[in-house]
């Protein structure tokens, strides 16, 4: 009797754990509309500041065993390096990104796409520094340039600071 409780227990767990479900019962998994819209993201870029200098490079690539977007960031003003991970999560409709660099900072936002930009958010951070919520947006621009802005906003959810703002344009191999 308790190897068969424990086999219905085994198959209730299998049949209701459904990691990562498409909206679409029964599609390709990650192949919907929603799983591709930060697609504009995806190549490798050199990203240069607001005066048009070089900063870093940036890898962008789709993760082929998950429905994931991995970025690669490296610097060429400063030693910093870093790695987020990026996906669609069907479960809340949300676009989430999680930031991790090489000094141990970690950024976790959450968002959605909305016509040509992605924009995420932190939750509220609450530092010595003060209160605020980290917010960034890329934007899918026309000529094939991504431009990216750090801002962080107050609890009212204003922006009172600018903490980044780069273009990235396509390296031609």
């Amino acid at each position: 009797m308790i190897r068969f409780v424990s086999f219905l227990l085994a198959i209730t767990f299998f049949v209701s754990y459904t990691p990562m479900q498409s909206k679409n019962t029964g599609s390709i998994p990650c192949s919907t509309k929603e799983y591709n819209q930060f697609d504009f993201w995806l190549r490798e870029w050199n990203v240069f500041d607001t005066k048009n200098n070089l900063i870093g490079t940036n890898k962008i690539v789709k993760m082929p065993n998950a429905c994931t977007l991995q970025e690669n960031w490296k610097s060429k003003t400063s030693p910093s390096k870093g790695t987020s991970y990026n996906y669609y999560d069907a479960s809340d409709d949300s676009w989430n990104q999680l930031w991790i660099d090489n000094v141990g900072g970690i950024l976790k936002l959450k968002g959605k796409y909305n016509i040509r930009k992605m924009i995420l958010k932190s939750d509220l951070v609450k530092s010595k520094d003060g209160v605020y919520y980290n917010q960034i947006t890329w934007f899918d621009n026309s000529d094939g340039t991504v431009t990216q802005l750090w801002e962080l906003l107050n609890e009212n959810h204003t922006v009172f600071n600018e903490l980044f703002r780069g273009t990235y344009k396509k390296i031609i191999k």
